[in-house]
């Protein structure tokens, strides 16, 4: 992986969270937080997890931990004040990989786990393409929850992103 990959996963992230958000504001509250037995119960806890694991990883690469109780831990409970700050970080994380070098990409990172609390030690370049498959994964399951509500959500692949070009 290369910083130009970087800095377009980015970009796909911010756009994609864009258009899911203004999906997912199509629907009301109650059927946002309805608890659709998903990994992380409903879409609220989707999209709150999403925007958690991307502050605890954006944390760990600027070398300024993001302080969570669980992987479940409700952000905001109101969905345009997530979709605010769900907006700030993605400005964040492009700026981030906007920053990243390929020397940083080819050094070593070490943080504590939420999961199992030790230090551990990765190579950057494993925990960055962690941290955009993580996305993609959870949005995944959001995409589907999106259906089970009736929402068609489009084509979300990265190559119909606009300026999808590295």
């Amino acid at each position: 992986m290369h910083t130009d990959e970087c800095k377009l996963l980015a970009r796909y992230n911010r756009w994609i969270n864009e258009w899911l958000y203004d999906v997912c504001s199509r629907l009301p509250d109650e059927e946002r937080k309805n608890d659709r037995k998903a990994f992380f119960g409903s879409i609220h806890g989707t999209l709150n997890h999403l925007l958690l694991g991307d502050r605890v990883w954006l944390g760990r690469f600027e070398n300024k931990p993001f302080q969570v109780k669980s992987l479940a831990q409700e952000l905001y409970s109101d969905f345009d004040q997530l979709r605010k700050e769900r907006s700030l970080t993605d400005v964040q994380i492009v700026q981030w990989a906007e920053g990243l070098s390929d020397a940083a990409l080819n050094g070593d990172l070490t943080y504590t786990s939420i999961v199992n609390p030790v230090k551990r030690t990765q190579k950057m370049a494993v925990a960055v393409i962690h941290f955009f498959n993580h996305q993609t994964h959870h949005r995944g399951q959001l995409t589907t929850l999106l259906s089970q509500c009736g929402l068609d959500y489009g084509v979300t692949d990265l190559i119909w992103m606009p300026e999808a070009e590295i």
